[in-house]
């Protein structure tokens, strides 16, 4: 799994997929592949959602600080070197079972198997397709 280390606030220090605000008038799938190749050097191609779903972090009083809706997708790299970069201070490819390993950010572990769920699904059905 393809992660980076936030290398500012929110989160910083925290492990999490790659990804980030849309600019305005930005669609997701290009959204996605401009976050992905700013954060870890790399191009994607889309494969299809893996997870939809909301994080808000609170402050000590229980206010909302910051609200995401995040669209995690199954991606396979299609060029670029990996090398971290804009908010992220470290890429790395991580291995299932290092995942423990990782400060990971709240909610991403789950997101995180099911997509080595889809990923398999994903395989399996691509090799009977070229059978």
């Amino acid at each position: 799994m393809l992660l980076i280390e936030r290398g500012k606030e929110p989160l910083k220090g925290y492990w999490s997929l790659p990804g980030g605000a849309l600019e305005v008038g930005e669609r997701i799938e290009d959204g996605i592949r401009r976050e992905v190749r700013e954060e870890t050097g790399l191009e994607v191609e889309l494969l299809g959602v893996v997870e939809i779903f909301e994080r808000v972090t609170r402050d000590g009083e229980g206010k909302a600080v910051y609200h995401f809706v995040l669209i995690d997708y199954l991606c396979s790299v299609t060029g670029g070197t990996l090398a971290a970069g804009d908010d992220a201070s470290r890429a790395e490819w991580v291995r299932r079972e290092h995942l423990a390993n990782y400060r990971i950010t709240e909610g991403t572990l789950p997101v995180i198997d099911r997509a080595f769920d889809e990923r398999n699904i994903w395989r399996k059905a691509a090799a009977s397709e070229s059978s």
